[in-house]
């Protein structure tokens, strides 16, 4: 066989194509060049490359070995995360508004499946980019590629995140930020700082799940985080210059911990709430609840001889403390945080007015209830509902019924009992009012959308309904956002324009609430859906490789699709009242308590027991050595602030424990 290459005119000229063909791609990938930064991979694979106002990303998602809580840690003391190219922290994602955003991701996860939400975004006309799988896309198996492609049509501070199988916690989370260089406060700053808070949990998320969602928890207690983070880190620190103003974005990408923050000696000067411009607000704190954003502006001080702790204090039973620092002079003295006088008293985020001054829309068309509560079901375990219906993915993506069922697309049913969904018209008014029925705080995020947050309670002021609350008590002009918390045992009440036909999530941000269900649907104008959306190949192909329907109703029925035998449903619920089993556990009980105390006083009576007797007593935990400081010796309700060593001493207990479990931390 000859190999060579002729010297024939057709040879020439496949040579010149080729040629051709590769300098037009090696400069379509060249990066500009305030883009061109350093992922730490191969140079031949660039990771972000930006042209014609065009932004591409190339993500690998892997587990990698990382250690936030201390950068010096070996590699017992390391935990997996799930990183991008190898990295972790991940990248922060930039473009400007109208730019194009494409992401192409590949899952190396090797046992997991993964998929990309990008929280905040309104993705109109592309709901398929929206992430959350089983809603709008099946997940991506391992060793599988996929491709988000959407249009940023809102400025603001966003993030992207997994949603699926609680993977955010494990790291896979970053930055999303959508410049708006005509924004109306863009020439009251100097720079920007970007500031991310998060709780951080040493065990993997898997494992959390699996005790979190059983009958050995039936309380539902939440995990409880080991640490907190800023920006990923413990003691950040942020450089700042004197006498400028900062334009600083705050976002928090917690599973659980809500957060109290401020700076020491300095105000903030709140201008955007969840990519929503607001008209200016003072404030010296602020309270951010998992999936919120915070813009704000600070102005640094003249003298530039000091640096200034800024604390987030978690709004958990122990308030653990994450301390950063404003750096003035790197050579100066890193200062601990001051205790708080009295009470946390951050600005209410209910009187911040957006900047456009929208009103109060008008008389809802659809009104959607929805009342928060936690109960057991049969297998022990914890669950959250609205309305009674705790969440539980379909069969088909909820989406991929829409594009099949025609018609009947208007009719909820082919959504299935567990996906809550709710069908919306085009353009309706829809107001949701949330009761919350469990004495906890909970944030709820709605996908595709922000809302008017026209009412929102104070604590145990019960449900809406028997409030006495009418349209005259309502804002004139509401705040505007896309999370936001209700109190415990409180209500809100929410109104937005159905203008943005997809399928989009209602939910709690707590993580752990994701898992346990307090999900709901709205189907939003789905005759529309079918009429200007194609789903692309890749995306069909992922839920070819999982074996997963994309036709048919939640059961994936595609003959009957009103049929609904065989949809996923959750485990039954408890029976009311006492079973006979029940009723015999309980005379059982009865009787053998009777004893034990007929044993107790006949012991009492008895002779010969000796009174006198020294007592002996046995604690455990005092043999642990004279120089060993365990957390369970610290005072009962003390305050500590800013104490680092609490956090070493908590997380090697907790690698101790983990350890001893045999599992690797």
């Amino acid at each position: 066989m000859n190999c060579g290459i002729s010297g024939s005119p057709n040879s020439l000229l496949w040579i010149f194509l080729l040629l051709f063909g590769f300098c037009l791609s090696g400069h379509a990938q060249q990066p500009d060049a305030a883009h061109d930064i350093d992922s730490g991979v191969d140079d031949s694979t660039l990771w972000h490359t930006y042209s014609d106002k065009t932004h591409v990303y190339k993500f690998n998602v892997s587990w990698v070995v990382a250690s936030p809580d201390d950068p010096d840690a070996d590699e017992n003391s390391t935990k997996p995360v799930i990183g991008i190219n190898g990295k972790w922290p991940l990248p922060v994602m930039e473009a400007t508004v109208g730019d194009r955003v494409i992401v192409h991701l590949l899952n190396l996860l090797e046992t997991e499946p993964t998929s990309l939400h990008f929280h905040g975004l309104y993705l109109r006309n592309e709901t398929h980019m929206d992430g959350p799988v089983h809603v709008s896309q099946c997940t991506i198996p391992p060793g599988s590629s996929f491709t988000y492609n959407f249009t940023v049509n809102e400025p603001g501070i966003f993030w992207y995140h997994s949603h699926v199988h609680g993977q955010y916690p494990d790291g896979l989370r970053g930055p999303l930020i959508i410049h708006d260089p005509d924004g109306p406060f863009a020439d009251k700053y100097s720079e920007a700082r970007l500031l991310t808070v998060s709780d951080w949990y040493l065990d993997k998320m898997p494992n959390l799940i699996a005790r979190f969602m059983s009958k050995a928890n039936p309380t539902g207690a939440e995990p409880v985080p080991d640490l907190g983070l800023f920006n990923d880190e413990i003691d950040a620190s942020i450089m700042v210059s004197p006498k400028t103003t900062y334009r600083f974005d705050v976002i928090n990408m917690g599973a659980f911990a809500s957060v109290y923050l401020w700076f020491e000696g300095h105000n903030m000067t709140i201008i955007m709430i969840d990519g929503i411009y607001t008209h200016p607000v003072e404030a010296n704190m602020i309270y951010v609840t998992p999936g919120q954003r915070y813009s704000f502006l600070i102005t640094t001080k003249a003298d530039g001889s000091a640096n200034f702790p800024f604390v987030g204090s978690m709004d958990l039973s122990f308030n653990p403390n994450i301390t950063g620092w404003l750096i003035y002079d790197e050579d100066n003295n890193w200062p601990d945080a001051a205790k708080l006088d009295g009470s946390f008293n951050p600005v209410d985020d209910f009187d911040l007015t957006p900047l456009d001054d929208q009103p109060l829309f008008g008389e809802p068309n659809q009104v959607v209830q929805l009342d928060v509560m936690m109960d057991n079901l049969g297998d022990g375990a914890n669950y959250a509902f609205f309305n009674n219906i705790t969440y539980v993915p379909p069969k088909v993506p909820t989406l991929y019924t829409v594009m099949s069922s025609q018609d009947l697309a208007t009719n909820p049913v082919v959504y299935g009992t567990y996906t809550h969904s709710t069908v919306l018209q085009k353009d309706d008014i829809v107001e949701i009012v949330l009761n919350n029925l469990d004495p906890g705080i909970h944030p709820f995020h709605l996908h595709g959308h922000d809302f008017q947050v026209v009412w929102r309670s104070e604590d145990d002021a019960g449900t809406f309904q028997d409030s006495g609350i009418t349209l005259s008590d309502f804002a004139r002009v509401p705040m505007r956002r896309d999370t936001v918390f209700v109190h415990p045992n409180g209500n809100l009440v929410l109104r937005f324009k159905a203008d943005n036909p997809g399928v989009w999530l209602f939910h709690c941000h707590i993580e752990w609430h994701v898992q346990s269900g307090l999900m709901a649907t709205f189907v939003e104008a789905p005759l529309e859906i079918q009429q200007s959306l194609t789903i692309p190949p890749d995306h069909l192909d992922v839920c070819k490789k999982m074996g997963v329907p994309t036709g048919g109703n939640a059961a994936a029925n595609s003959e009957d699709f009103l049929n609904l035998d065989g949809e996923n449903a959750p485990p039954n619920r408890l029976p009311d009242g006492f079973t006979g089993p029940g009723i015999a556990a309980l005379v059982f009980s009865c009787l053998t308590g009777i004893l034990g105390v007929m044993t107790i006083a006949w012991y009492g009576f008895a002779e010969g027991v000796n009174d006198g007797e020294d007592k002996k007593v046995r604690i455990e935990g005092q043999q642990d050595g004279a120089g060993d400081v365990k957390l369970r010796d610290m005072p009962s309700g003390s305050t500590l602030v800013n104490d680092r060593r609490v956090h070493k001493l908590r997380r090697n207990e907790t690698r101790a424990k983990l350890r001893g479990d045999g599992l690797r931390v």
